[in-house]
């Protein structure tokens, strides 16, 4: 069982966005959208983000439409953002 870090201040979180500036910060929780190709390509992504997630035993809410998904990142168990939502974001960066 991973021991998720404390939740974030506000301002903590607003200074990791740098690491992820394409991402937005909205509460208590960050998201991205992403634009693919296709159905076909938006599911592989998915797979990738799952695959990810797994390996760093943190998972998003994934939304998967048609040529978009959408990630949201928080840390339930804190009920907030941690480092680790901000780990995997930039993992997920990476995959692109």
């Amino acid at each position: 069982m991973t021991v998720h870090g404390e939740q974030l201040s506000d301002k903590q979180a607003a200074e990791l966005m740098a690491s992820v500036p394409n991402w937005t910060l909205d509460d208590d929780l960050i998201s991205r959208e992403f634009k693919l190709k296709d159905i076909r390509e938006s599911m592989s992504f998915a797979e990738s983000v799952v695959d990810l997630a797994e390996e760093q035993e943190h998972h998003p809410d994934i939304y998967i439409s048609f040529n978009h998904v959408t990630l949201v990142l928080t840390t339930h168990k804190v009920g907030g953002l941690t480092q680790d939502d901000f780990k995997l974001a930039q993992a997920i960066d990476r995959l692109l």
